[in-house]
């Protein structure tokens, strides 16, 4: 059993030590013990024998589960799954989403789902004028009753003048559009109500003494199309249909990102930066097609966030194993790189004095395995990839169903064992 670290210390002096553990890590510089960062996700509700569901339909059950989880289980960082107005929701209808409660069981987590928001045809009128392209076409398509939203005027066509006035208005007597915008007035109306306990919410996780996983968050252009806007169908048939097009747009959304205004530093004066890097694993494209549509502009993206002052810190999704050698491409202790299925050993090798892994002790082994053979997992990577520091050690993936004897072995092993 792990000495209590925290003892005698301060909410504000836990978040600070902890927060400085995981930055000199990722600056590659000597830290006491191996640092922890595990997503909580929906665990806390398998932990306290509520549904999941609760996380969207009943706040008071959340948060008490939330806070017996964080008292009992206590990584460096945590990635929580915060409380969502599910009635709210509910009332704009998401094609892209169900959670648990609405489309999926009330003990499982929720689901994305991917779906063609954005026509093949239609890369010119999104570059051309995204905001009027996001308002009226794509968000007409994201949920049930947005379809009316299609149906207002231009938004660079109404001027400043009465006639603007009057186009818009007119618009709005279209009994879909009043439908959209009444459905979107319901909704806003809701989640206003939230807004105190959800700023209580966090708090509570602050006064435990864990600091912020991330100040902001940005996605490589590739996954933005991919994922959001084409779908991957879409977008790998774009690949070959209208390479330019899709190569052009990837550079737009990457000037896009940039051009952002850049979200306050933690507390203790550092930006973290989110980022998933899936679309650009093993799993999904060629060697060939990662150099000529995947690489080049992530590559800028990361190197224009660290020119900024900012940390991204990217879990690559799938497997990044061949592709590992790209990552010394970026200044040494710029970054972290969370892995998932990448050969986490091979990893060390190429990246060690370079930059800062952090992983993969596998969600199945956490959720089927033993105490001991957690431990012994555990072990075998901190001896491995802890050696000389820039490691960070996590589960792979999700933690939702794991079992929490297992994640207890994990962290606090993890402390005891792990020291320098």
């Amino acid at each position: 059993m792990a000495r209590n670290e925290d003892e005698g210390k301060t909410p504000r002096q836990q978040r600070k030590e902890r927060e400085k553990r995981i930055m000199d890590c990722i600056q590659l510089k000597p830290t006491d013990r191996v640092p922890i960062i595990s997503s909580m996700g929906y665990f806390p509700a398998k932990y306290a024998g509520i549904p999941c569901s609760a996380a969207y339909y009943d706040y008071d059950a959340w948060y008490a589960a939330y806070q017996k989880a964080l008292k009992d289980f206590r990584p460096d960082i945590i990635f929580v799954q915060p409380f969502q107005p599910g009635k709210a929701m509910e009332m704009l209808k998401p094609k892209t989403m169900r959670w648990p409660g609405y489309g999926v069981d009330p003990y499982q987590g929720h689901q994305a789902i991917e779906i063609d928001n954005m026509k093949g045809d239609e890369y010119d009128l999104y570059m051309n004028d995204p905001s009027d392209y996001m308002f009226r076409t794509f968000m007409s398509r994201a949920g049930d009753d947005m379809e009316g939203l299609a149906l207002l005027p231009p938004l660079s066509d109404l001027g400043g003048g009465p006639f603007g006035i009057q186009m818009l208005a007119r618009a709005m007597a279209e009994p879909r559009v009043f439908k959209a915008f009444r459905a979107l007035q319901k909704a806003g109306r809701e989640m206003k109500k939230w807004d105190s306990r959800i700023a209580r919410f966090d708090k509570m996780v602050s006064d435990m003494g864990f600091p912020e996983y991330f100040q902001g968050a940005a996605m490589p252009p590739f996954d933005v199309l991919s994922h959001s806007m084409r779908g991957m169908q879409g977008t790998m048939t774009d690949m070959f249909r209208r390479p330019d097009k899709l190569m052009e747009a990837c550079e737009f959304i990457l000037r896009q990102t940039l051009e952002r205004p850049l979200p306050p530093p933690s507390e203790n004066g550092y930006t973290r930066i989110f980022m998933t890097n899936t679309r650009g694993s093993d799993d999904f494209l060629s060697m060939k097609q990662f150099q000529t549509f995947y690489w080049p502009t992530f590559k800028k993206l990361v190197m224009g966030l660290i020119e900024q002052g900012n940390f991204p810190c990217i879990f690559f999704e799938g497997n990044f194993t061949s592709r590992l050698e790209y990552l010394l491409e970026f200044p040494k202790g710029s970054m972290l790189a969370r892995f998932d299925t990448t050969d986490i050993f091979r990893a060390k090798d190429v990246l060690k004095d370079h930059i800062c892994i952090e992983g993969n002790v596998p969600s199945s082994l956490l959720q089927v395995g033993t105490v001991q053979q957690v431990k012994d997992h555990c072990k075998k990577l901190i001896d491995y990839c802890g050696k000389g520091g820039g490691y960070i050690l996590a589960p792979r993936s999700s933690t939702d169903a794991v079992k929490p004897e297992n994640l207890k072995a994990m962290i606090e092993f993890t402390k005891e064992y792990g020291k320098y």
